[in-house]
């Protein structure tokens, strides 16, 4: 368990929320224990699971959310952030969110297993950079992807970052998409990451990210794709040969709550989706200097790192965008709208 700066959270919401019903029963209180106008609530912990290694970007957007929860409550609030997937992979965490077992996590691949509609990010070089997908998320996400997660038992308080991802293997550089013809890739658990490495001449296979260290130290893999921050921060790069920059799709991740979130009072709610949302800014920022200075690290652990001609992978992926245009309803209209907003229109 990771904690940030005071955050004790040895008990788990669930213990906070019997606690805050016992005061509000005390209190003569009527209903749901999110009245807005009581301020008569005792301290709760909330937990919050996400499978990124120590030193990620996960990690560390996760820990400075604690910290300004810590700074708006006190310790009257207090977010304990389980990394590592401690909690477990995202489809435990999806999973425990529903029943209230935990009540935040930062889902991000998975959700396109969840909720269809959320394989619009899954679509190879459709967000160009983070300023277009600030963009996409205020014309796509929250009024079209949003309620349809919250009909799946998800509700979305913010949008952050997983990131631009490459491919790493040990067979060969990457320069084109038949180069990857045969090599073993480690996916995330979603649809249309493995249909688009399918695609691409891959043989590509879901797997936990906690699996994958092992997975490609054993030969069981041959490669896998990921941010650079996710690659660095699980120490990938002892492992791999060669990374290629394929920056083929753009992984936002979602801070996402579930069946615990309606127990918290309303006053409590709105500060946090207010500081969640107000922590985007670092997000991005973060993400951009790792961007960079975790390229040259990787460089020095000696991997050997190349460019790839990316328009061939533009070119390789259009049957992804056939296909999810005519299998989700509404794809089609989702990626037009996605890329006409591409330069700001």
């Amino acid at each position: 368990m990771t904690k940030n700066g005071a955050h004790g959270g040895g008990r788990g919401f669930g213990a906070g929320v019997a606690f805050l019903a016992g005061l509000v029963a005390a209190a003569g209180c009527v209903g749901d224990a999110g009245d807005a106008g009581s301020d008569d609530w005792g301290p709760i912990s909330l937990t919050f699971g996400h499978v990124g290694a120590p030193g990620s970007l996960y990690e560390l957007t996760a820990n400075e959310f604690a910290r300004r929860v810590d700074e708006a409550f006190g310790d009257r609030v207090t977010v304990s952030v389980f990394g590592s997937s401690q909690l477990g992979g995202d489809e435990v965490l999806l999973q425990k969110l529903k029943l209230g077992t935990i009540d935040m996590a930062l889902p991000s691949t998975v959700m396109s297993s969840a909720v269809d509609v959320f394989g619009l990010f899954e679509m190879p070089y459709l967000i160009r950079d983070r300023e277009h997908m600030r963009r996409v998320e205020a014309a796509i996400v929250w009024p079209v992807l949003a309620p349809r997660a919250e009909v799946r038992g998800y509700r979305i308080i913010a949008v952050w970052e997983n990131g631009f991802r490459h491919v790493t293997n040990s067979v060969r550089p990457i320069r084109v998409p038949a180069d990857l013809a045969g090599i073993k890739l480690r996916t995330p658990r979603g649809l249309w990451r493995v249909k688009l490495f399918q695609a691409y001449g891959a043989n590509p296979s879901p797997m936990a990210f906690s699996e994958l260290f092992v997975a490609l130290q054993t030969g069981v893999m041959d490669g896998q794709e990921n941010p650079l921050a996710q690659i660095y921060s699980a120490k990938l790069q002892e492992v791999q040969t060669y990374l290629s920059l394929t920056r083929h799709v753009y992984s936002p991740a979602f801070v996402t709550v579930g069946a615990s979130w309606g127990r918290l009072p309303e006053v409590v709610r709105d500060r946090l989706t207010e500081i969640a949302r107000g922590t985007q800014a670092f997000v991005h920022q973060e993400a951009a200097r790792m961007d960079v200075e975790l390229l040259e690290a990787i460089r020095e652990a000696g991997l050997q790192v190349n460019e790839p001609d990316r328009q061939s992978f533009v070119d390789a992926s259009q049957v992804i965008y056939e296909e999810f245009g005519n299998s989700v309803p509404g794809g089609r209209e989702l990626i037009a709208l996605a890329l006409s907003l591409v330069d700001g229109s």
